[in-house]
């Protein structure tokens, strides 16, 4: 996704202020992690992608305020979920016009796909068909369905370190530094967490194999 891994002249920062080899390895190492975890706070890829930028451009603007309290990843870890925060609250918010036909807020289907409407014979219909999945795709696509779901149904708190230790690969102490949390607070969170997504797993698992 392109977008969430801008590079300074898209930030509008001068490519001497900070060194732009330095800067393009830190993009690239982090963004992945900073997309994930702005996709558990808002409804859409695209929320998302525009969290992680403006995240970069808070990063780029505080980076002579770091003072190395926690590691780099952890900074910025922090600042993207407090963008998030406040986009995913904003969002909830607003219910787009256009998101009544789909739920989320863009077409379900690339408009790219069909013919024009003002095509010769067959105007609105498939230019490029679908493709039938596979059976063990289809399962993979319906697992990873119901963890997303039952990750996004988490409390807030509980979704936050699960994001974080099992999406995006934190330490427990990264964790900790990002949410503000006590060890103790951390460890129960994650247990109650995983508990309940495993159990959202088991539920599903359980119901394919009911006839």
């Amino acid at each position: 996704m392109t977008r969430a891994r801008p590079a300074l002249h898209d930030l509008g920062v001068k490519s001497e202020a900070i060194d732009q080899r330095a800067f393009e390895a830190l993009v690239v190492e982090l963004s992945p992690g900073m997309l994930r975890m702005a996709r558990g706070y808002v409804r859409t890829d695209g929320a998302a992608e525009d969290v992680v930028q403006e995240a970069w451009l808070a990063v780029v603007k505080g980076l002579d305020g770091f003072e190395g309290r926690s590691s780099l990843r952890t900074w910025v870890l922090g600042i993207v979920i407090n963008i998030a925060r406040r986009r995913g609250a904003r969002d909830a918010r607003v219910v787009p016009f256009a998101s009544l036909e789909t739920g989320e807020g863009e077409p379900a289907v690339d408009p790219a796909r069909f013919l024009p409407a003002d095509h010769d014979r067959w105007p609105g219909h498939w230019a490029i068909p679908p493709e039938p999945w596979p059976a063990e795709a289809l399962e993979r696509e319906e697992t990873l369905a119901v963890l997303r779901a039952a990750v996004d149904a988490l409390p807030e708190a509980q979704r936050a370190v699960v994001m974080l230790r099992d999406m995006v690969g934190c330490t427990a102490e990264e964790t900790c530094e990002a949410l503000g949390l006590t060890d103790a607070n951390q460890r129960v969170l994650l247990h109650r967490g995983r508990s309940r997504v495993r159990a959202a797993l088991e539920d599903a698992f359980r119901a394919r194999r009911e006839p």
